[in-house]
């Protein structure tokens, strides 16, 4: 789980970029986001980096803060 919540674009992005490799392959990274350009920014990098955008959820479900959290899976 990533964190990005009160950080701007592109941040959130940046943070899934610097951070994915972390996770194993198969495993699933939530960005937690409250900036409104993520919606469209981590699928986007997803589509670029071959990787598959599990949708959005309330991030409520990650802990308070409010925002989404957006669902990766990595795929290689």
């Amino acid at each position: 789980m990533l964190d990005a919540l009160g950080r701007r674009c592109p941040i959130p992005v940046i943070e899934l970029a610097k951070h994915f490799a972390e996770a194993p392959v198969g495993g699933l990274v939530a960005v937690l986001s409250d900036d409104e350009a993520a919606r469209l920014d981590i699928p986007a990098w997803c589509e670029m980096r071959e990787q598959r955008y599990e949708g959005e959820q309330p991030s409520e479900r990650y802990g308070p803060g409010g925002g989404s959290a957006y669902l990766v899976r990595r795929l290689s």
